[in-house]
């Protein structure tokens, strides 16, 4: 028998669910059929006779085709049923890469036509080779010195900065920061204080005491640990019912005090 706490951990049963039913009713003779047949099972016996129907249907057309199928055929089907006879011109594909080679192709010679249209075609007038990536420098290049000007210009471009809380000396051209930060900067600087009654976070998995193992359930929480009973809709169950109860209660005034709208919203009579 399992225990009170695997009874509990079981899901609870969905009692709005409607039944299983079967769709289909095997007979052997089929019932007579009353003129007002509007229940669900007239409906199903009425659809069950169609489908019997269609069938009986269904079974004599694929034995005329049978019958169709079965007869002898004419001159002029047995002509077209033939395959299509290949043309006298078609040749066969090659039947290797290696052929043979004739002695009148061997002996060949090209004429003047086809030589010309041998020939590579040449550039157009104009065209120049592509320079090399890596052009070789002249010994001038090379021992070349340059001058004052270009020393000048080839030096990197100083950008000015607006500096704040500092001083600039042109003549030893040095940056002195102050080194004693204010008050205030100290205070912001400060970390945030952990309030007082501050509490980690719990682990995940904690060592549970000896006693709560060992607990045993009241009947009264048995009972209160029970799922409320209630019957499915299809058996009878009125969700809209209002208790006896509920019709007898009275309002406190505080439920009639907020159950009135807002002063704001109320106009003036």
């Amino acid at each position: 028998m399992p225990s009170r706490i695997e009874q509990l951990s079981r899901p609870k049963p969905n009692l709005l669910k409607f039944p299983d039913r079967c769709s289909v009713y095997w007979l052997d003779e089929l019932p007579t059929r009353s003129k007002n047949t509007t229940t669900a099972f007239g409906m199903r016996i009425t659809s069950f006779t169609a489908f019997m129907q269609c069938e009986y249907v269904i079974v004599s057309i694929f034995k005329s085709c049978i019958e169709i199928v079965s007869t002898e055929l004419t001159p002029r089907l047995e002509q077209l049923a033939q395959s299509k006879e290949s043309s006298r011109l078609i040749e066969e594909s090659r039947r290797s890469p290696e052929w043979m080679i004739s002695a009148a192709a061997l002996k060949a010679r090209p004429s003047e036509r086809v030589c010309s249209l041998a020939l590579p075609r040449m550039p157009a007038d104009g065209w120049q080779p592509e320079r090399p990536l890596l052009a070789t420098l002249s010994v001038a290049v090379k021992n070349a010195k340059p001058s004052p000007r270009i020393c000048h210009l080839a030096q990197p471009k100083q950008v000015k900065t607006l500096l704040t809380y500092c001083s600039v000396d042109s003549s030893a051209h040095s940056i002195s920061v102050p080194n004693t930060p204010s008050s205030r900067i100290l205070q912001l600087a400060s970390p945030k204080q952990v309030h007082a009654q501050h509490s980690l976070a719990r682990p995940v998995s904690w060592p549970v005491p000896d006693h709560v193992l060992k607990a045993v359930a009241s009947e009264r929480l048995q009972k209160l640990a029970r799922p409320k009973t209630r019957q499915a809709l299809f058996e009878g169950y009125d969700p809209y019912r209002v208790s006896p109860a509920a019709r007898a209660a009275t309002a406190s005034p505080r439920l009639l005090e907020l159950s009135l709208p807002l002063p704001r919203k109320c106009k003036g009579q």
